[in-house]
């Protein structure tokens, strides 16, 4: 059956609309349990969530659902991903829940489910779940003295603390540094900054005040400014953004500048390369990811294995080929040696292992390469894959792909998670790759819009 309900990252939406409903989400709840309901043992349910004010109805729900087919539950509170993905596997529960959309504003919400290996489902599982979800006649109930139950697990920050310390090769020391960090208000608003204080940093915090609707407000891994202002200002070595679920990260150097995940794989890259850590003989990162980190890569005698967006498709490749490293330039840095999906607090600390082994300021140690110019644009439009298939819009990526030719990359796409086409292209001519963008978004249908 073709999917409709689960994208790229789990299911999204607009909280208290379809799909975002409580009555869905019981359903998954349900259809889950019902999948992950394997052999005689009594199986269990882990739960987390963001701070968003709409987490408290889904969680509810998805409880309601799992507690109905016979799967108790355990609920975690707020917790980045990847401790989800974590505990799920740590607990032994036969599945995992995340209740986030990510990097959206508080409006939205998602759920993102990870099997008991602590890795997010196939696209085959979700079609599974799916196709229970939409028919609800095929669910069993459990009888009355098999319902689950439910409680919360009051240590799940701490389990979560120690396994990001742990994930730092050789207890790293990080004092004498200063960091600001960014918790956009998210999951991470008390286990990030409590990771960075105990391993020895001087720690200023911003957005850990989350009150349900300031998620992502203004702040965070893609709204920088006000970490950047706030590392110039307290004179800081480094700045960390993440993002509401915590499974992503943008760095600030000590003059305000962004890194983003593409100067952060190359030098984690480089420098596990020289330690003899990196695995598959490169890196994985997306169609997005800059034509200048595939050069530095090259140069360095290693391979950029590209997939097409969605972090959950990096990590695919990643583990069928045997890479340990991989990731998106929005900062999903994906390591399994550590974590079994995308760890904005796991990826920082990585990165501050390699500027402290640098000896040099994050501004000379984070600018591994000279990207490529690059200009990505989105068009919000009603209907995207109309709009990608207009007459005019297939001339026009046809007439850039040609103008661009070898020296440079276009792609055209919509979006996995919001109504948007996104429009991106690259190459050394700027001037050429902002004509080319243009000329696309022009030719997007209005009537889409």
């Amino acid at each position: 059956m073709a999917r409709s309900l689960f994208g790229t990252d789990g299911v999204r939406g607009r909280a208290n609309s379809a799909p975002m409903t409580a009555e869905t989400a019981m359903r998954i709840g349900m259809a889950a349990g019902m999948v992950f309901n394997r052999g005689d043992h009594r199986h269990r349910a882990v739960i987390g969530k963001d701070t968003r004010l709409s987490g408290y109805m889904i969680e509810q729900a998805l409880t309601a659902g799992f507690l109905s087919v016979g799967m108790d539950v355990l609920l975690l509170g707020p917790l980045p991903t990847p401790a989800v993905g974590f505990l799920t596997c740590s607990m032994r529960a036969d599945v995992g829940v995340m209740i986030s959309a990510s990097h959206n504003p508080y409006e939205d919400n998602g759920i993102k489910l990870f099997g008991p290996d602590g890795f997010k489902l196939s696209d085959a599982v979700e079609t599974q779940i799916e196709a229970l979800v939409h028919s609800p006649a095929g669910v069993r109930l459990a009888p009355p003295p098999a319902i689950g139950r439910a409680k919360r697990l009051d240590d799940a920050d701490g389990r979560y603390i120690e396994a990001v310390k742990a994930s730092a090769q050789r207890r790293l020391d990080l004092s004498g540094l200063k960091v600001v960090v960014d918790c956009a208000n998210g999951a991470a608003y008390k286990v990030a900054p409590t990771v960075l204080w105990e391993l020895g940093a001087e720690v200023i915090s911003l957005g850990v005040s989350p009150d349900g609707f300031n998620i992502n407000g203004k702040c965070g891994s893609t709204h920088p400014e006000s970490l950047q202002e706030h590392v110039v200002m307290h004179g800081a070595d480094i700045g960390i953004a993440l993002d509401g679920d915590a499974d992503r990260l943008a760095m600030v150097c000590e003059k305000g500048q962004v890194i983003d995940g593409d100067q952060l794989m190359a030098a984690i890259a480089e420098r596990w390369r020289r330690d003899d850590r990196l695995t598959g003989g490169g890196v994985v990162a997306t169609v997005m990811s800059n034509l200048g980190l595939e050069r530095f890569i090259d140069r360095h005698g290693l391979k950029l294995v590209r997939t097409q967006v969605g972090d959950r498709y990096v990590l695919e490749r990643m583990r069928a080929d045997g890479f340990n490293l991989g990731g998106e330039q929005s900062g999903h840095i994906i390591m399994t040696d550590h974590a079994t999906t995308g760890d904005g607090l796991m990826a920082a600390l990585q990165a501050m292992s390699v500027l402290i082994k640098s000896k040099k300021p994050a501004s000379a140690t984070f600018r591994c390469f000279e990207p490529v110019p690059q200009l990505l644009k989105n068009v919000r439009v009603r209907d995207a894959t109309a709009a990608l298939e207009a007459k005019a819009v297939v001339a026009a990526i046809a007439a850039g792909e040609k103008k661009l030719g070898k020296k440079g990359r276009l792609l055209v796409r919509k979006s996995g998670t919001e109504p948007l086409i996104r429009v991106m292209a690259e190459g050394d001519d700027s001037d050429l790759v902002k004509s080319v963008v243009d000329q696309i978004i022009e030719a997007i249908p209005r009537q889409a819009a």
